[in-house]
């Protein structure tokens, strides 16, 4: 049996494996689109076996009193309880993890596929000229509504059919056999095609989710040094500012914004590639000062914004802002210094309310301060509930 499946795995036109990264996936709409399936088929199953039990008490003239009437009793109950088990276990079964639901799905499964067999190798045995009906219906109505993996698939098929052979295929002609290994045939090709199609399905939503998530970070993002945009930072610093409102304890925000200083003479002298290094390797030097910061994003042509999700004291501002004044002293072009320079404006928000522009316009203010006052430096305000609580501080 191990060497049919490792055969026909290397023969079949597809892989008979779930690939690994949407394995869950597979698993959890197999489990959702059978729990739906055997709905259907409990149904069925009640409304065909009580009338095959009432039949057999009411319209049959032996009743309950011959050998036959019995057995063919005993199965009708046997697959009615079948569906009852199955609809008393459903509801708790569906807190459990979705690999111990489809366990249970597939056995519940396989025994209604084998009473469905045992009930027509009885006919055969009775009648040679009874058919294969039962079984015939069984499997294509399972190959529709169930779904298993691939590889299951091949080997629950494999099972039935070696089954069949020892059980019902010494009461048929060689017509009878062929035709019903063409069923087995087709309803395994039907489940298998089932199966493909959902792993089609399933691929496509995944390369979905991530072509929208690379679309929304070039979005976001700046192409030039991958920083978050102007607009991507504005809409951070208020998603952070709503949510200090609705928090007890607020940690308040703090926006850095920094221009560097002299930035066009570079331009001029070296070129627009050595500009845009420039800015690389800003942002750069900008994730090595700011390792904690909530984000960083490029907000203009040569001007930069830092953002905290809590309020910094003075002196960690400060620290910071001269962290990145000596990232940036380290930045070269062809091997040659350039002595990039920056100025910072410092807008601390300790408590909210705040709102993004108020930092904003804050932060901006100081920008300018630090570039009337010689560059070079970093200025600082603070706010509280939008107010100005402290004076500015410069740093050089």
């Amino acid at each position: 049996m191990h060497q049919v499946l490792k055969s026909l795995k290397h023969r079949l036109p597809f892989e008979l494996k779930v690939p690994d990264y949407i394995r869950q996936e597979f698993l959890q709409e197999s489990v959702r689109k059978n729990n739906f399936s055997l709905k259907i088929i409990c149904g069925i199953i009640f409304a065909t076996e009580l009338f095959n039990i009432a039949r057999v008490l009411f319209w049959s003239r032996s009743g309950l009193t011959t050998r036959n009437n019995q057995i063919y009793f005993s199965m009708y109950c046997i697959l009615i309880l079948f569906g009852v088990l199955w609809l008393v276990v459903r509801h708790p079964l569906q807190r459990a993890p979705a690999g111990l639901q489809w366990v249970v799905q597939s056995v519940t499964t396989s025994l209604i596929l084998l009473w469905h067999m045992v009930l027509n190798t009885y006919d055969l045995y009775r009648d040679p000229a009874a058919g294969t009906t039962v079984l015939t219906t069984a499997l294509l109505g399972l190959s529709l509504l169930i779904q298993l993996p691939p590889f299951y698939n091949v080997a629950q098929s494999a099972a039935s059919y070696l089954l069949f052979r020892i059980m019902m295929a010494p009461l048929m002609d060689a017509g009878d056999r062929l035709n019903l290994t063409i069923t087995f045939l087709v309803g395994l090709a039907v489940s298998l095609a089932h199966a493909h199609h959902t792993c089609i399905t399933l691929k496509q939503q995944k390369q979905i989710v991530e072509i929208n998530t690379k679309l929304q970070e070039l979005v976001q993002l700046d192409p030039l040094t991958g920083l978050l945009n102007k607009t991507a930072v504005e809409c951070w610093a208020e998603q952070m500012l709503q949510e200090a409102e609705h928090t007890e304890k607020s940690k308040g925000l703090t926006l850095f914004l920094m221009d560097l200083d002299e930035f066009k003479s570079i331009n001029d002298r070296y070129g627009h590639p050595c500009g845009d290094h420039v800015l690389t390797e800003t942002a750069e030097a900008m994730r090595r000062a700011f390792p904690h910061a909530a984000a960083l994003g490029r907000v203009g042509g040569d001007e930069f914004a830092i953002l905290y999700d809590h309020s910094l004291s003075e002196a960690q501002a400060t620290d910071l802002s001269h962290g990145l004044l000596e990232q940036l002293e380290k930045i070269q072009w062809e091997n040659q210094p350039l002595k990039v320079r920056c100025s910072i404006g410092v807008c601390i928000c300790s408590k909210a309310p705040c709102c993004y522009q108020n930092l904003y316009t804050e932060a901006d203010r100081m920008l300018y301060h630090a570039k009337k006052n010689g560059k070079c430096r970093c200025c600082i305000q603070q706010l509280s509930c939008g107010k100005n609580t402290a004076p500015e501080k410069n740093c050089v």
